[in-house]
C-alpha cells in the first residue's frame, strides 16, 4: 500500500513491518500492527518524530514535493513530531488531540486539518473506540505558493472581500464533495503502489480549488511557517504572469520595485538560472504551442511573446527547435494532412 516501515535490527541486518521493531534515530519502539491496516500503534513513545521523513520509504518519496500517507493508529498513545512540511490531515475515523504552539486542537472524523510545518504534540484518548485513520497530504511552501501563482486570477477577487487573519493550524468540516473526495483517493491509493508526481498534484489542486470556491476567506488565512519572502512572492507572480507578454527585464523590475540588479539577483537565486535565459525558455515554448496549436502566423507571434522583431524571433526559434517558425509550422500541417 502507500505505507512500508522499515530500519535495522541491533545486529544491523535489514527488515521490513513484519518485525515489530523499528528504529527511530536512536530510540527503539514497539509497534503494533493494526489488523486489516497498513497502520501501527507506537505503544512507547520517546521519539521525536520527523515527519514525513520517518514514515516514507524511500529517499525519492522524501525529496518529492508532494507526498501522500495512509496512516492508521489505536489505542493510547503520546508523542512528539516534527513536521517540516505543511500537511492536510484528511481524517476517515478516530479522534487525536494535537498541541502546538500557540494552541490546542481536537481533530474529529467530521473535519479535515491543514497544519503548518513545525513542532507538536499529539496523544490519543485510551478509551477511543475507534483507530484514527487520516490519509495525510504532504505539501512544501513552494507547492502552495505556486497554486496561489497559477489561480492568482481568482484569489484577486477574493482578496479584496475582507480582512484575512493568518492562521497556522485551519480547520474545515467536511462536505459532500470532500468526503467522495477522501473515498476516491483511498481507493487510488489502495490500487497503486505509487502516485506519479503529476497525479499527486492534480488531486492537490482537485481539493485546494474546492477549498478555494466553498471556504475562500479560510484556505486564504492558512499562513504556513516556511512561507516564501514575500518578496519573492512578489517576484515569482509578477514574472510568471508575465512571462508571455511583451516586458523586458527592466519593466518587470520595475513591476516588483525594485533595481534590474537586485532584480537579477533574486531571480537567480529563485529559478537556478539567469532571467534572460529562463524567460527565453518558456517563451519558445509558449511560441510552439501557439503555432502549433493556435495556426497563429510567426508574424503574429513574435510581438505577443515580447521579441523586439521578427528576426531574432526567428533566430531563437530555430537555435531552439532546429527549424525556423514557418518550417515548424508546415511540418505540423504535414503531420495532421
Amino acid at each position: 500500500m502507500v505505507y512500508l516501515l522499515r530500519g535495522k535490527s541491533p545486529g544491523g541486518r535489514k527488515y521490513f513491518l513484519s518485525p515489530h521493531i523499528v528504529r527511530y534515530k536512536t530510540i527503539w519502539l514497539t509497534l503494533e500492527k493494526i489488523p486489516g491496516h497498513m497502520g501501527v500503534d507506537i505503544m512507547k513513545s520517546d521519539a521525536i518524530i520527523n515527519l514525513p521523513e520517518d514514515i516514507l520509504s524511500s529517499t525519492e518519496e522524501r525529496s518529492e514535493e508532494i507526498t501522500f500517507f495512509d496512516y492508521t493508529a489505536a489505542g493510547s498513545s503520546r508523542g512528539k513530531s516534527v513536521l517540516n512540511k505543511n500537511a492536510i490531515s484528511l481524517v476517515i475515523s478516530g479522534e487525536k488531540t494535537m498541541h502546538f504552539t500557540e494552541k490546542t486542537v481536537y481533530i474529529k472524523s467530521d473535519e479535515f486539518h491543514f497544519l503548518s510545518a513545525g513542532n507538536c504534540v499529539a496523544s490519543m484518548d485510551p478509551t477511543g473506540k475507534e483507530a484514527f485513520r487520516t490519509i495525510l497530504l504532504f505539501f512544501d511552501s513552494k507547492t502552495l505558493s505556486n497554486f496561489f501563482i497559477k489561480y492568482n486570477h481568482l484569489i484577486s477577487a477574493l482578496k479584496n472581500k475582507g480582512k484575512i487573519i493568518s492562521q497556522h493550524y485551519v480547520a474545515f468540516k467536511k462536505d459532500r464533495f470532500v468526503s467522495n473526495y477522501i473515498v476516491s483517493l483511498d481507493l487510488l491509493l489502495q490500487s497503486r503502489a505509487r502516485l506519479s508526481p503529476a497525479m499527486k498534484l492534480l488531486k492537490f489542486e482537485e481539493l485546494l480549488l474546492h477549498i478555494l470556491e466553498t471556504y475562500p476567506q479560510k484556505l486564504l488565512s492558512f499562513q504556513t511557517q516556511t512561507n516564501l519572502n514575500t518578496d519573492d512572492f512578489e517576484l515569482r507572480k509578477a514574472v510568471e504572469t508575465n512571462v508571455t507578454n511583451p516586458l523586458n527585464l527592466e519593466e518587470l523590475a520595475f513591476l516588483c520595485h525594485t533595481s534590474l540588479s537586485t532584480f537579477k539577483r533574486r531571480f537567480l537565486k529563485l529559478y537556478g538560472m539567469p532571467p534572460n535565459k529562463w524567460i527565453l525558455q518558456k517563451r519558445m515554448e509558449a511560441a510552439k504551442n501557439l503555432l502549433a496549436n493556435h495556426k497563429e502566423k510567426p508574424s503574429g507571434v513574435y510581438y505577443k511573446l515580447g521579441f523586439e522583431n521578427h528576426s531574432s524571433f526567428s533566430q531563437s526559434f530555430k537555435k531552439n527547435f532546429g527549424l525556423t517558425p514557418k518550417e515548424f509550422q508546415q511540418q505540423q500541417l504535414n503531420v495532421y494532412q
